[in-house]
């Protein structure tokens, strides 16, 4: 079983020390916990697949200390970086860069690495301790719900050496994701971070025209058709009163925002919703629910990253 630890001294020397023996760690983030490895070696980043079973096609993001480590991972490191990193850095936003040439692929197939500097002082602290750039995706089983405490990642990994327990996570939901490469920022994965507030940034922002489909190489995390998906069946509706219930697997329960009773009832407002989301359904599952009659979200771009979310669940 897992060894779940406080951030101290002791626990961050603990982590550091397995860390740097090539094998696997998971600690929070402002977003959700991640399962880090050293993101350039090929043994530790194996491990993370493993642990996972994640596909290989399927790339992961790196995580480091400040944006001068960021700048070390690419060849080419355009301005609006500089100026997203400035505004937003610490903080959930990753940017898809030119990869250094010397650096192996870090599961993307092309030659750009996703890199993105955590705003969690445990994040942090570790990656300053040991020195290295960490491969972090969400510390779960692919395609289940991502952790948002220690105990979510136990129950998904329990085969993980060690898990910093830092609380529960603040955002709640994933990092956005924007491809910086081209002339135009390019949306990847929406996230934790605004499409308004980003714009208000970096001026137009490409959003994706298609589905990408599994399998095929892509440039970021969170793009394949099922992801963050309960082990209950969940179904998107617009009024979970409405559903006909005759030939749905038992128990059933209800995902709503406030305005309409259900059995999880979470804010009308989106940021609040995202913070919850994965933890609302992690008790679901936790109930023995079999399936779960979620409420749609808004059409808004607010909710955006909640309805990217949901969408995947119910794939």
């Amino acid at each position: 079983m897992s060894q779940v630890v406080r951030p101290d001294a002791d626990g961050l020397r603990r982590a550091v020390e397995i860390l740097r023996a090539d094998s696997v760690v998971a600690f929070p983030t402002e977003t959700v916990y991640g399962l880090g490895a050293h993101a350039f070696s090929e043994k530790a980043v194996a491990e993370i697949y493993r642990l996972k079973n994640r596909p290989t096609w399927n790339p992961l993001i790196v995580h480091v200390a400040d944006v001068a480590a960021a700048r070390e991972l690419t060849d080419e490191w355009p301005g609006r970086a500089d100026e997203l990193a400035a505004r937003f850095w610490p903080g959930p936003l990753t940017l898809v860069v030119r990869r250094a040439a010397h650096l192996p692929g870090i599961g993307a197939s092309n030659d750009t690495v996703a890199v993105r500097v955590p705003a969690h002082p445990v994040a942090l602290d570790l990656l300053r301790a040991s020195g290295l750039p960490l491969a972090a995706p969400s510390a779960n089983r692919s395609e289940g719900i991502s952790p948002t405490t220690a105990g979510h990642v136990v129950r998904s990994l329990p085969d993980v050496p060690l898990v910093l327990d830092g609380g529960t996570c603040s955002w709640g939901i994933e990092s956005t994701v924007l491809d910086v490469t081209g002339d135009v920022p390019r949306l990847l994965r929406p996230g934790a971070l605004g499409l308004r507030v980003l714009r208000d940034a970096s001026g137009p922002i490409a959003l994706p025209e298609s589905e990408t489909e599994d399998g095929v190489a892509r440039p970021s995390p969170g793009m394949s058709r099922r992801h963050y998906a309960p082990r209950a069946r969940a179904i998107l509706c617009k009024d979970v009163r409405d559903v006909d219930r005759s030939g749905l697997a038992w128990p059933i329960a209800t995902l709503v925002y406030e305005g309409t009773d259900g059995t999880e009832v979470l804010s009308a407002d989106p940021r609040e919703y995202a913070a919850d989301l994965y933890a609302a359904l992690h008790r679901l599952d936790d109930a023995g629910v079999a399936t779960i009659l979620v409420q749609e979200p808004p059409q808004t771009e607010d909710w955006l990253a909640v309805r990217d979310r949901l969408s995947r669940a119910a794939a």
